[in-house]
């Protein structure tokens, strides 16, 4: 009996003791989005031999584009492992990164917007004989996500959309809804429409995508900050994913790894056969037409947003990493210039389509890589 009890005791010490040991590890990676990135998914991960360190060391400062905040976690995660450099990408969005960069605070920003003639000039007071220049290094679609009980499929058009984000459709059983989606059973429910509070490229192109598509319906000009009337705001792409998990009747734009945990996606109707639900290939088919626009080694893109190509999802963006071409500061350029050669490698690009976003194109990541090359 006592044998018995021995045992029995020993048994519930080591059960106690695994279970301590697995509540340690889940507390040490709480924080780690780059083996889990929000979408349920692994992050493919590289191997150490792979990425090359080329005297790589310290740490990197970065900020920018929320959107590309998940894809920048699981790149972080492979290289600070194999070259033991740490990275501060705050995500603070678009418009902050700019200023991040232009004012010298950071090694590299992240922007879903190509910068602007007065941020080039700008930049030219931290690039010590250069200026920076646009690199992009992430595609994706941006997602509308909503939350409307009962309603599983979803299709929008370019005139709906405006109008429901510019406040002149405000219910979910609007006539102009039930058009684009007969059979649907849609709910007498007041549309919650989100918006980003702070400056955001994921604003920029999909205002962008309303302005080339229905200008009739959008009649602002564009840009990083919301001008639109009505509405609620929110920061960042997971503040506004945030507000619409939680509220019902809810939509907002993000990027397609945000759309969780009872978020759902809308379709687009381009014009096509069939709507259009963002995808890393729907995404992928609208990019690869897009065209090379910068110019000497810029790499700022033109994007089609009034494409009707077959399973071409229309409201994409390209997130551009930004960087100094000459002129960047001598004890950061070694760790900038790996990292980002690691994200734009072959095994970089990879990871984006295992965790929703849309790798850059062989023919432009081609160039991105001879770019970095010659960083100084």
């Amino acid at each position: 009996m006592m044998l018995q009890r021995k045992n029995r005791l020993r048994a519930l010490s080591l059960g106690a003791l695994a279970v301590s040991g697995a509540l340690a590890l889940t507390a040490c990676g709480s924080d780690d989005n780059g083996n889990n990135t929000g979408t349920g998914k692994p992050a493919s991960s590289a191997s150490a031999g792979s990425i090359k360190c080329d005297n790589a060391k310290g740490q990197l400062l970065a900020d920018g584009s929320s959107a590309q905040k998940n894809a920048i976690d699981a790149w972080v995660k492979n290289f600070s492992q194999a070259c033991g450099v740490q990275i501060n990408y705050k995500g603070g969005g678009s418009g902050a990164g700019v200023t991040a960069f232009t004012q010298g605070q950071v090694a590299f920003a992240g922007s879903d917007s190509a910068l602007k003639p007065e941020e080039v000039t700008a930049s030219k007071k931290i690039c010590n004989g250069g200026q920076g220049i646009d690199l992009p290094m992430v595609g994706g679609p941006i997602a509308l996500g909503y939350n409307v009980p009962g309603v599983d499929n979803l299709v929008l058009d370019a005139p709906t959309l405006a109008k429901i984000f510019d406040s002149k459709i405000t219910n979910w059983n609007d006539k102009a809804i039930a058009k684009l989606n007969p059979g649907v059973k849609l709910p007498s429910l007041k549309i919650q429409a989100f918006h980003r509070s702070d400056e955001s490229g994921t604003t920029d192109n999909f205002t962008k995508y309303l302005i080339a598509t229905t200008p009739d319906n959008w009649k602002y000009s564009g840009g990083k900050a919301w001008q639109a009337k009505g509405g609620q705001s929110a920061p960042q792409s997971a503040g506004v994913a945030q507000q619409v998990k939680q509220t019902s009747g809810a939509i907002g734009y993000f990027e397609l790894s945000y759309v969780k945990d009872g978020i759902k996606a809308v379709s687009v109707n381009t014009g096509a056969s069939k709507p259009v639900a963002p995808s890393t290939e729907s995404a992928t088919a609208d990019i690869a037409a897009a065209k090379v626009v910068g110019t000497g080694k810029d790499l700022s893109l033109q994007l089609d947003y009034k494409t009707k190509a077959e399973g071409a999802y229309p409201i994409t963006l390209v997130t551009y990493e930004i960087v100094c071409d000459k002129g960047n500061k001598a004890d950061t350029l070694p760790a900038t210039k790996a990292f980002l050669r690691y994200i734009a490698s072959e095994d970089g690009q990879k990871i984006l389509s295992t965790i929703d976003y849309a790798p850059v194109p062989d023919e432009i990541i081609a160039k991105v890589r001879t770019t970095i090359d010659g960083l100084s």
